[in-house]
């Protein structure tokens, strides 16, 4: 009767997922077409150490198809010990709207120390930050523009992995591809927890309305979520940006280490989540990884195969039905062996946060 009852649970849940991020792709694409009001916008990146990834970010931005006296680029150089400054420097001489700076004075450590001297010096009131190692499409601020006259004080933006045969970007994918989910269900809900600052917008008014990052600094990294948790405490209006034209691509790590040192970094993040979130993501992962392992309760009762088996139908699913929206296209046999190594490792990150030393650049 109680594995009954948490099969019954389970499915619902998905249901209840599967149907509400459906209304939220659909009413992200009805908009699309209409009318459009052009506000400016401040792009704000900091960068450190990035002078082999700024000039593929630079060229892409220049791209941007949006009206060049209404948007400005603001780069901060992050004390990088490389030729970031003056890569970007020289890059960026033929174009008006583009400026690079060096973090001076900085009110806090790490990248919001960046982050917020940029804002500081942003003429716009409309605030988008990505990092320095990521590819916006072209209609990216024609996206955020459109949100933004929704009202919206927050938007959370989508950012995909681009695909390689390495079996750590693979890794990287599905997680990023099944965190991009949750999160905008999330929103949906009511309930927004993460935020990407790939591809993370706000309005200069709401985010001075928080007092900028001030209450921001439980960690070393997280500037995003944990700003996204003042927003969240205040009340603020959050939305999502899901149309495929509006997403930033950035490339994986390329070893287990670096991939796990940034994953323990976020999730050690999450550990300051509001207890709403907390509990939401709890019930969500703990249902998962407990299907998942239900097999293991097979010598006692062999309907403990039926929830993984549940499990399975749903993952699968779920990749059907949403890959594409997030340009992902997993395989059958990938998705059935990359939810082992997503649910596996969310316990593993977890030990790693709670217990390993947590470095930024």
């Amino acid at each position: 009767m109680i594995l009954l009852s948490i099969l019954i649970l389970y499915i619902f849940i998905h249901l209840l997922f599967i149907l509400n991020l459906s209304k939220t792709f659909h009413k992200q694409h009805h908009h699309l077409n209409r009318d459009e009001v052009v506000t400016g916008i401040s792009v704000i990146i900091a960068a450190k150490n990035e002078e082999v990834k700024l000039p593929v970010l630079i060229s892409s931005l220049a791209k941007l198809n949006y009206p060049k006296e209404s948007f400005e680029v603001i780069i901060v150089d992050d004390n990088s010990t490389d030729e970031t400054f003056f890569i970007a420097e020289e890059l960026i001489l033929t174009f008006d709207n583009f400026r690079i700076v060096r973090a001076v004075n900085k009110r806090f450590e790490g990248k919001r120390g960046a982050l917020d001297y940029g804002i500081s010096l942003a003429r716009y009131g409309k605030i988008v930050i990505t990092d320095a190692d990521c590819i916006p499409e072209a209609n990216w601020l024609r996206r955020f523009n459109e949100n933004f006259t929704e009202e919206y004080d927050f938007i959370i933006g989508v950012a995909p992995f681009t695909r390689e045969q390495l079996l750590i970007n693979k890794i990287s994918c599905y997680e990023n591809f099944r965190t991009t989910l949750i999160t905008i269900w999330g929103v949906y809900l009511g309930i927004p927890f993460t935020a990407s600052a790939r591809n993370f917008g706000f309005k200069r008014k709401s985010f001075e309305k928080l007092e900028g990052y001030k209450n921001t600094t439980d960690t070393i990294s997280g500037d995003d979520d944990l700003l996204l948790r003042e927003a969240v405490k205040n009340k603020m209006k959050v939305g999502t940006l899901t149309s495929k034209d509006s997403f930033v691509y950035s490339e994986t790590k390329k070893t287990f280490k670096e991939y796990f040192n940034q994953r323990a970094r976020h999730t050690q993040t999450s550990f300051h989540y509001p207890l709403k979130q907390t509990s939401f993501l709890l019930v969500w992962h703990c249902l998962n990884i407990a299907f998942l392992f239900s097999p293991l309760l097979a010598f006692i009762n062999l309907y403990f195969l039926l929830p993984f088996a549940v499990k399975l139908i749903f993952d699968l699913l779920i990749s059907i039905q949403y890959q594409d929206d997030i340009s992902y296209d997993f395989s059958i046999v990938e998705t059935v062996y990359l939810q082992f190594f997503y649910e596996i490792f969310l316990i593993v990150h977890l030990f790693n946060a709670k217990f390993s030393r947590i470095k930024w650049k």
